[in-house]
């Protein structure tokens, strides 16, 4: 599996109606189809691996993007770096 971006597990209001992001997942392809999957990320996972994983998905090509969007899926784009800066590495 090739990590090809970044997503948020769920995204939706939270009970004072504030949309709040849910945790990251990466977004894999299988290397042997085009099979799509999504995983959480664990703990003792790179944060700055995954934030290079964020950096190249920014070159995502258009057919990838359509593909993913068609699939429901959300890659994020350089508006949610601070969300994830914060979840990988804390309030600053």
């Amino acid at each position: 599996m090739q990590p090809i971006g970044l997503t948020f597990k769920h995204e939706g209001p939270d009970k004072w109606g504030k949309v709040r992001p849910g945790e990251i997942m990466i977004i894999h392809r299988c290397n042997k189809g085009d099979k799509i999957s999504i995983n959480r990320i664990a703990a003792d996972d790179n944060p700055q691996q995954i934030l290079q994983i964020f950096h190249d998905c920014q070159k995502t090509d258009k057919k990838t993007r359509a593909e993913l969007d068609k699939a429901g899926i959300r890659l994020l784009t350089e508006s949610d770096e601070p969300e994830i800066r914060k979840q990988l590495f804390g309030n600053d």
